[in-house]
């Protein structure tokens, strides 16, 4: 009974994915919905034979890294993936490391505001995606894209200058983060990094606060349109463990003209 209903939840899932959820070309032609057993196969590193023996309730109980792959595979959110685990007899673990993939539809929503300066980060603050005003605000986010590392070590003027709450809401998201994945080597070395290049980093870690995201208003001194009044506002997607940032000016204000020109570049 537990491999059919195992079976049932793969074929459900699989049948509810497109291409374009799981970055796969959208121009091939099919004839059924969904994605096709060998390209989820593909995505989780197994053997289509595999994959097909659990579709069909054949196949062995599968080990926590087969369904470690299915889950990344079949884009699980944390309760869907911790379901299957029960289907498949195994005790569900907690993630080794946070979730980097963004949701096709979240990275719609970042470039759907061009007046809105947008991005998303992982639970070690790793920026995911941007959108083109974010760039321009922030910039090296391709080269440097992890925040706390730009704050804390690199000091950078645009990020350091006006954001000082910023500092206390990334220590207390951290120190959760290391709760949440403590097995994570990226994680790890990133605090290690933090704690021996920062003492502003050391003495926030040691004390007790803890500040949560929430709508700030802060001055951000930008290095060619100088100082930028900006409405910072976080939506937190609690089944992947990530944030949006929404960096936003009032209207008809100066900064509002300034974005509007990075915008237009």
């Amino acid at each position: 009974m537990a491999r059919d209903e195992l079976a049932r939840f793969l074929r459900g899932r699989r049948a509810g994915l497109r291409p374009q959820d799981v970055d796969l070309p959208t121009g091939s032609r099919r004839r059924t919905g969904g994605l096709r057993r060998e390209e989820i196969a593909d995505l989780a590193h197994m053997s289509v034979d595999y994959y097909v023996r659990l579709e069909q309730a054949r196949g062995p109980r599968p080990s926590p890294q087969i369904l470690d792959g299915l889950a990344t595979a079949l884009r699980l959110d944390p309760a869907e993936r911790s379901h299957m685990f029960l289907l498949a007899g195994q005790t569900p673990r907690p993630p080794t490391a946070p979730p980097r993939r963004v949701r096709g539809h979240v990275a719609g929503l970042i470039h759907r505001l061009p007046d809105t300066a947008a991005l998303v980060t992982a639970a070690n603050y790793d920026v995911l995606a941007w959108n083109p005003l974010a760039q321009a605000l922030l910039g090296d986010l391709d080269s440097r894209p992890n925040l706390a590392r730009r704050r804390f070590l690199l000091r950078e003027h645009v990020l350091t200058t006006g954001h000082e709450d910023f500092a206390e809401i990334a220590v207390s998201r951290l120190r959760t983060a290391a709760d949440r994945y403590p097995h994570d080597e990226g994680l790890s070395d990133l605090l290690t990094d933090l704690t021996a290049g920062s003492p502003e980093f050391r003495e926030i870690w040691a004390s007790p606060s803890l500040r949560i995201p929430g709508h700030r208003t802060k001055t951000m001194v930008h290095p060619e349109l100088g100082e930028l009044r900006i409405n910072c506002d976080v939506l937190t997607l609690p089944e992947d463990d990530q944030q949006v940032l929404f960096m936003t000016a009032d209207p008809d204000t100066s900064t509002a003209r300034a974005l509007r020109r990075l915008s237009g570049r």
